[in-house]
């Protein structure tokens, strides 16, 4: 499997987790990076569009982090990755 092709079904399988989280998931242009947010009611991520597919990939996962993901079922390599992206963070 190509690399980049990986790497949308990363974001496509993180998406559907935010999707059991009921989170809108919106790529969006604009100054920022992006993250968790409620507005009117409305449980959103909001991304950057212009970032590349691994950028949005993860911080994707890191606003998965935040939210707490403990309790969804996932395949253990989005688990992982989220993970991996949450560890990088604190770093």
């Amino acid at each position: 499997m190509k690399k980049n092709k990986a790497k949308e079904l990363m974001l496509e399988e993180l998406r559907q987790v935010c999707q059991s989280l009921e989170f809108d998931v919106l790529f969006e242009r604009g100054d920022f990076e992006g993250g968790a947010c409620i507005l009117r009611d409305r449980r959103l991520i909001v991304i950057n569009k212009r970032f590349p597919i691994e950028k949005r990939a993860s911080v994707l996962a890191r606003a998965l982090g935040e939210i707490g993901v403990e309790g969804v079922f996932m395949k253990p390599a989005v688990r992982e990755f989220i993970e991996e992206e949450m560890a990088r963070s604190t770093a």
